[in-house]
């Protein structure tokens, strides 16, 4: 019998038994290239640096923090956010 017609996917397509994997460094290469990218066309559009370095650094902190809670990794996020409160603090 052909494998084609048979509905489901061929032996030779490997992307079913990859799709449990989330980020692998190709994909993290490339949200790096993407977040250096947008904060040069904002440079370039006239914005100001520090209103660049602002917001790409809170588009990778939200990524991080998204990226630490659907890991499961709660310990890891308690310990960023009471540095971040204590920071804030000034302590």
């Amino acid at each position: 019998m052909n494998d084609f017609r048979s509905g489901g996917p061929s032996r030779l397509c490997t992307c079913a038994a990859d799709s449990t994997r989330r980020l692998g460094p190709t994909h993290a290469l490339i949200l790096l290239i993407a977040l250096q990218a947008l904060g040069s066309g904002l440079f370039l559009a006239g914005t100001s640096l520090s209103t660049v370095f602002a917001l790409v650094g809170g588009l990778g902190a939200i990524g991080a923090g998204t990226l630490t809670l659907a890991r499961g990794g709660r310990r890891l996020a308690a310990v960023v956010i009471e540095a971040a409160v204590r920071s804030g603090a000034g302590k």
